[in-house]
């Protein structure tokens, strides 16, 4: 039976059988042996002395306690009861399960598999089995709609018994012998039939490097594509003027800073086109550098376009970026947004197609039809992970040559910079502008609110300086996020009444009024701004040294660490507070994590661990791929080996003869073009 036959061809594979199957993806026999569970019950029988806590541990033993039922909350129960294993008494408990009191008499035999906690001596039981285990060892778990475990693993070893189906190996001889990795016989029939642990064990580690080693292959084989193609022009770096430039600033630049535009100016100058990644933590100068870049591109005779995901942010990027170029009058700077309208719109649009503007700064109004270009030459995106990737690719066609450098004040984990961005050059900027102190960061409940209103009065306030108050969006209703921001405001207006100014900031105000509001806090004319997350990226008031975050449980790391590098922008003293009422186990180890680092790298790491990729990019942006087994956080051991083989296979003319390799080519060949990786 061939990998490409319908299933309905197995022995016992009916029509309605066939519908179950294709909801769930499987359409042939390849689908089907290939479906793989995504976690497995291990039954094989532990010995308690030698099980770590928390360890999941299966034991048998003799029931000798008489059963105890607690029940609390609506319809729940706990079912407690003893049972000695050798000289030892354990206690065990289960929830929902009152039905096993009658069987678990005085002396009964029974099978527990659960967590065991070391320090108590007892067991939270996920099942108990009347009787001896019997043999009973692993269990496959498999995402089914419809089908029992037991009909769909009797359809596996059917198709798996057949003899003339055909397994292809795309991991060729010598990978396998280097790693001593099981052929792919071998883990169709662990995955699916496993004896013991250590057969999952090997089918995972051969299918985490298979997987993570074709992604590698296909992403730094589209590199090599971008590298071969040269698919840019050769700007000419006039490096006198460009010194001049970097001396008239008014402080110096980091190692860090240098260091990443000595590989943008190697870029521009290699006659490939630039496909960089520029990340950096908050406050780590990531805008100068850019500006820098931007200032190289004009100088070279082309036009720039400096793409951010909000007005707020493109107006301040906007008037900064004309404050710096106003000793250079040659360059004329534009801004453009969905709220620039007519005859100023139009004005815009004509003196970019003449090639009159050489800057052109503004959200996703950049990428629109009726914008066109004379010369563009470099486009920045700030915030990249805000856009998709159809959205950045559009602003880069815009030019025939365009170099691409994307910024991100979230700094990206080594593990997903090397995985999503395989495809481009990442420059980091680890280092931060001396003199500003880290941002001293509190964790509270509402119990204590008064308490910090007190501090925000005589640690800022009465020090001249300002703070924000940042509300959460509350299941994602702009109404009640609006709301939740009102009432906020009149809680703090009424207390600050004749001692401070509190302004208000949210999403439904016009942009007229989000600029004025924002310019009074600039002036420190309002001295508390109560806003939704609105000003999360960029906003830059160097007075205000304090921000309080409601419900702080509500944001991932990555937002909070970026709200918090709203303050400590100039030498003061800053401070960040945490306002949550959340007791939950992962909230609290999330928001500990926040007051214990202002490392953005590192709670990115952390924020990675808890809520995975999918969430830190979101998943249909990301261009990450769906793994079977492969984790890109938790292997990224695997994933690095994954990596230096690609390259040192892409680079052998082996590779290319050999045809071991054949099935990984075909592989290249097959998906280099599918759209579940588009190159940005």
């Amino acid at each position: 039976m061939k990998s490409g036959v319908p299933v309905g061809q197995i022995k016992g594979v009916g029509p309605k059988v066939v519908e179950k199957l294709g909801a769930m993806g499987i359409y042939t026999v390849d689908d089907l042996v290939n479906y793989f569970p995504y976690r497995y019950e291990n039954y094989e029988l532990g010995d308690i002395q030698r099980a770590a806590h928390d360890e999941k541990i299966t034991v048998e033993g003799k029931v000798v306690t008489g059963v105890s039922v607690q029940y609390y909350g609506k319809m729940k129960s706990r079912l407690v009861f003893s049972i000695q294993i050798g000289s030892e008494v354990l206690k065990v408990s289960i929830f929902g399960r009152t039905f096993l009191k009658k069987q678990l008499e005085m002396d009964t035999l029974v099978t527990v598999t659960g967590k065991w906690d070391i320090g108590r001596r007892s067991i939270t039981a996920t099942d108990v089995k009347i009787g001896a285990n019997n043999g009973r060892t692993i269990e496959p778990v498999y995402s089914l709609k419809d089908i029992r475990t037991p009909t769909f693993q009797k359809m596996i070893k059917e198709a798996l018994g057949s003899g003339s189906f055909l397994v292809r190996d795309d991991i060729p001889r010598i990978l396998q012998e280097k790693y001593r990795l099981i052929s792919q016989e071998d883990v169709l029939a662990f995955a699916h039939f496993p004896k013991n642990m250590e057969q999952v064990r090997q089918v995972q580690r051969r299918v985490k490097y298979e997987e993570l080693l074709k992604f590698q292959l296909k992403i730094q084989y589209l590199r090599r594509q971008i590298k071969a193609k040269k698919a840019g022009a050769e700007k000419t770096v006039d490096e006198e003027k460009a010194q001049k430039f970097i001396d008239g600033l008014p402080f110096s630049l980091t190692d860090a800073q240098l260091r990443v535009l000595k590989e943008i100016k190697a870029d521009l100058l290699s006659g490939s086109r630039m496909n960089r990644l520029l990340q950096g933590d908050v406050g780590s100068g990531k805008t100068i550098v850019a500006a820098i870049s931007l200032y190289l591109v004009m100088l070279a005779g082309y036009q720039t376009a400096l793409m951010v995901p909000t007005e707020i942010l493109g107006s301040q990027h906007y008037k900064s970026l004309v404050e710096l170029f106003a000793p250079y009058p040659e360059f004329k700077i534009g801004f453009l947004s969905s709220s620039v309208k007519g005859k100023k719109r139009q004005e815009i649009l004509q003196g970019l197609a003449a090639g009159e503007i050489h800057l052109l700064i503004g959200t996703h109004a950049l990428i629109q039809k009726e914008v066109v270009y004379k010369n563009l030459g470099l486009v920045i995106t700030d915030e990249q992970h805000r856009f998709g990737v159809n959205q950045r690719r559009m602003l880069r066609e815009k030019g025939e040559f365009v170099d691409v450098l994307m910024m991100t004040a979230t700094p990206i984990p080594r593990t997903l910079a090397i995985s999503a961005f395989g495809d481009m050059d990442v420059s980091t900027i680890n280092e931060m502008p001396k003199g500003r102190k880290p941002v001293e960061t509190y964790l509270f409940d509402t119990s204590r609110l008064e308490r910090a209103m007190g501090f925000i009065q005589k640690t800022i306030l009465d020090k001249g300086q300002q703070a924000y108050v940042i509300t959460p969006l509350i299941e994602e209703s702009e109404s009640l996020d609006v709301q939740n921001a009102v009432e906020v405001h009149a809680l703090w207006a009424h207390h600050f009444k004749g001692r401070a100014k509190v302004g208000l900031m949210h999403g439904r105000l016009s942009q007229a009024e989000k600029d004025a509001i924002m310019d009074s806090f600039v002036k420190n004319e309002t001295q508390i701004l109560i806003s939704t997350t609105v000003i999360e990226v960029g906003v830059n008031v160097p007075n205000a040294n304090l921000i309080l975050i409601y419900d702080a449980n509500r944001f991932g790391l990555s937002q909070l660490h970026q709200l918090r590098g709203r303050v400590g922008r100039g030498s003061e003293q800053a401070y960040c507070l945490l306002l949550s009422d959340s007791k939950t186990e992962q909230s609290m180890e999330r928001l500990k994590i926040m007051t214990q680092t202002t490392d953005g790298f590192e709670l990115s790491e952390a924020d990675l661990k808890l809520r995975g990729p999918g969430d830190f990019f979101g998943e249909k942006q990301s261009g990450l791929p769906v793994f079977k087994m492969a984790n890109l956080v938790e292997d990224y051991k695997i994933l690095e080996i994954a990596m230096e083989d690609a390259r040192e296979l892409l680079s052998s003319d082996e590779f290319e003869t050999n045809n071991d390799f054949l099935p990984l080519r075909d592989y290249i060949n097959r998906t280099v073009a599918s759209e579940d990786y588009q190159l940005d």
